[in-house]
């Protein structure tokens, strides 16, 4: 539901800039420091937007390798101390039979 939602707001941003790019197409002056341009504001909206887009996914991207890397670490650590000392985690199907019981032996109904 949340990656919808996200979808959803994407799509909205992206109409309401494709909106405001759209009313803004008289040419503006662009100085880059080394020469200056004369280009649409539309381009330069766009332009902007996909900067932008493209600086906050490779975030995204670097954010999820990190949290991937740290899953991997852990995992590996929870395999080691597991070899160590031998636990196994308890059978969630076993654990729910076991609190119907400790509840009298009656089961919810």
């Amino acid at each position: 539901m949340k990656m919808q939602w996200s979808l959803i707001f994407g799509l909205l941003f992206a109409l309401l800039t494709a909106i405001f790019a759209v009313i803004n197409v008289d040419p503006v002056k662009v100085n880059f420091m080394f020469a200056e341009v004369n280009i649409p504001l539309i381009l330069l909206i766009l332009g902007c937007t996909l900067i932008g887009g493209i600086i906050v996914g490779s975030y995204g991207i670097f954010r999820q390798y990190k949290l991937q890397k740290t899953v991997k670490h852990l995992s590996a650590q929870l395999a080691q101390v597991q070899a160590e000392t031998g636990y196994t985690f308890p059978d969630p199907a076993a654990n729910k039979a076991g609190s119907d019981e400790d509840a009298g032996g009656l089961k919810p109904s």
